[in-house]
């Protein structure tokens, strides 16, 4: 295993676009293994949900740095808490989805993000999943996995996610609204959603969640000793 700062610690990065099943993964292969989860997008839609809460322009860097300055974030045991209120429910809303990627975009909400993510890891045996985990986060990462699936996949999984939380929403506007995302995402100067040339890529288009914890057990036993 790799040393940091003269601890040891197993570090796995999942990264991957929109819907492609990170999140459903990591917690899986996290319970399995005993490995910290760390689900970076919630903390990105932490950020986006207070920004809506308070009404600020994310145009306006003063106004979301003082939000950053102000907001108290954590996670405990699968909750998610801003000002230690529990929004669970409230950051996975269409509302909340459909501003995550400017957020995720803004350079000073990255570097205070990515700060935290590295210091609640640290020593830790730990895997993460969102974006820019194997590219920026942790690029000594000893596995990074790069899930994909088709958009119109995706578009399935997120319907079915937001039924079962109660939300309505219709297939054609998630599939335009993953297409965009990926768009977004790829194509943004901080951190833009891309394959590390060291992660493995993952084709989960046509793979049961089983099967794909399978495959990633695998490499992580592989990597692990």
């Amino acid at each position: 295993m790799k040393k940091r700062s003269g601890v040891v610690s197993f570090i796995v990065a999942v990264d991957g676009p929109a819907g492609s099943g990170k999140s459903t993964i990591s917690k899986m292969v996290a319970k399995k293994y005993k490995l910290t989860y760390l689900d970076t997008g919630a903390m990105y839609r932490m950020i986006a949900f207070t920004s809506i809460r308070d009404g600020v322009d994310l145009d306006n860097i003063d106004k979301v740095v003082d939000l950053l300055n102000k907001v108290s974030i954590d996670m405990k045991n699968d909750k998610f808490y801003v000002d230690g209120k529990d929004v669970s429910l409230e950051i996975r809303t269409p509302e909340v989805t459909a501003i995550v990627s400017k957020v995720a975009a803004i350079k000073e909400v990255r570097i205070k993000l990515v700060d935290l993510q590295r210091k609640i890891s640290k020593g830790k045996d730990v895997i993460l999943d969102g974006r820019d985990i194997g590219t920026v986060v942790f690029k000594d990462a000893n596995l990074k996995i790069f899930l994909v699936a088709s958009p119109e996949e995706r578009a399935k999984r997120r319907v079915l996610d937001f039924k079962n939380k109660g939300i309505d929403e219709k297939f054609e506007d998630v599939l335009s609204e993953i297409i965009r995302r990926d768009e977004f995402d790829s194509n943004r100067n901080e951190s833009p959603l891309k394959k590390a040339e060291d992660a493995i890529e993952i084709d989960t288009s046509f793979m049961n969640i089983d099967k794909v914890v399978e495959v990633i057990s695998k490499l992580v036993e592989e990597n692990k000793n």
